[in-house]
């Protein structure tokens, strides 16, 4: 185990030991938002016969632009004509399959009809016009989408089209949330002296929420060493991740690193030069991963920005971590010497000013912050003007 490790080792560490989950296929309707564990392939040409592309009428075009005499008419997934003559034309719908010897449609706008008889008023009408090709937007075995891709709505639509219904995927990971202390309380009770109400879970389930991970356990228990080893164990079976909030420093009810060791977790690392969220624990089981996150709601949701994105980002090979810019800090400040501090701020798309309110407890200042700004372990003072570096919040 290594412990007060730098900002930047803990990232390292976390890189080197998260392994991207397996592969599994699921349904169509359930890969949105996912990423694409391969290629995928056009098994047929798409579309698959010469569609119209718009309401009108087609035949086969002459140039010097004649009447052409209306046979019948085809509706999208009708085939009734399947072939027609020169000088004939049938009208055609969206979607329509274009009969054979027919090759260009005039949209109805350009048509005029006089009982059977079709007067082409278009005068920049050519050969082809609003007809979709067979294979026009992809052919038979070529690749339609690549590996790696997120499944973004119009992906899932295309791949639908070619009539695909199910996919390979880096699934989204299960996560479990386990709450500690005996001071909170669930929200909507009445608050005794001494209690507060437990907002964690909470901050921690919206941020998951928004990464479109649905599966969530959450549990709560006191500070007991043997409630908070059995739920640790059963979330550790259930899950890929555990969340764990609170009892992660040295007291005398901080049991989390002990519930480690009954768990037979391995602690990659524990405490960090930085501030907020110092006691940061990361462990892993096999190819689970736990998190002993500090019990302060601004620590908390810090250590989830900065370590269990980046975790999140390796297991779904997906990029989910905070955007990293740099930009001017619009005021000089102090800061303890030897902690990275991730300072809630405000970033106005030119300067960065460091909001009140930065002690560990407080949400309040985060509820309103759009970025963290870093501030170096090394450094003491940062002076106004100075170029530093910004994770924009989600």
């Amino acid at each position: 185990m290594e412990t007060m490790i730098t900002v930047a080792r803990a990232w390292t560490l976390i890189k080197e030991h998260v392994m991207t989950l397996a592969a599994v296929k699921v349904n169509l309707k359930e890969a949105g938002g996912l990423v694409l564990a391969q290629d995928i392939i056009a098994s047929k040409d798409v579309p698959s016969f010469s569609q119209s592309n718009m309401d009108g009428y087609t035949f086969c075009f002459n140039e010097n632009n004649q009447p052409y005499t209306i046979v019948g008419e085809v509706a999208a997934g009708a085939s009734q004509i399947k072939a027609i003559e020169k000088g004939t034309a049938v009208r055609i719908f969206t979607g329509a399959l274009v009969p054979e010897g027919a090759d260009t449609v005039l949209m109805q706008e350009k048509a005029k009809i006089d009982g059977v008889v079709l007067t082409v008023l278009d005068e920049k009408i050519k050969k082809g016009d609003h007809v979709r090709a067979i294979g026009s937007e992809i052919k038979k075995g070529e690749r339609a989408l690549t590996k790696g891709m997120i499944l973004k709505p119009a992906a899932i639509g295309f791949i639908a089209g070619m009539g695909i219904e199910k996919v390979m995927v880096y699934p989204a990971p299960r996560i479990g949330i386990l709450v500690t202390g005996n001071e909170l309380q669930t929200v909507g009770s009445d608050l005794k002296e001494g209690q507060v109400y437990e907002s964690n879970s909470y901050t921690l389930m919206a941020a998951l929420e928004a990464l479109n991970i649905k599966e969530i356990k959450v549990k709560q228990v006191k500070d007991d060493l043997v409630q908070i080893t059995n739920e640790l164990n059963s979330l550790i079976k259930e899950t890929d991740i555990v969340l764990m909030t609170g009892g992660v420093s040295v007291g005398d009810y901080d049991f989390t690193l002990m519930a480690f060791d009954n768990c037979q977790v391995k602690t990659v690392f524990h405490k960090i030069k930085q501030k907020p969220g110092k006691p940061l624990l990361f462990g892993l089981k096999a190819e689970k991963i736990i998190f002993g996150l500090p019990g302060n709601p601004s620590s908390v949701l810090t250590c989830f920005y900065e370590y269990v994105l980046p975790a999140i980002e390796k297991l779904t090979y997906q990029t989910v971590s905070l955007k990293a810019i740099q930009a001017p800090i619009a005021h000089t400040f102090k800061k303890l010497q030897g902690l990275t501090h991730f300072a809630k701020a405000m970033y106005d798309g030119e300067n960065v000013t460091l909001l009140t309110g930065q002690e560990s407890y407080k949400l309040a200042s985060y509820a309103v912050a759009n970025c963290l700004a870093i501030l170096p372990e090394e450094v003491e003072e940062i002076t106004k003007g100075t170029i530093i570096h910004i994770h924009l919040l989600p």
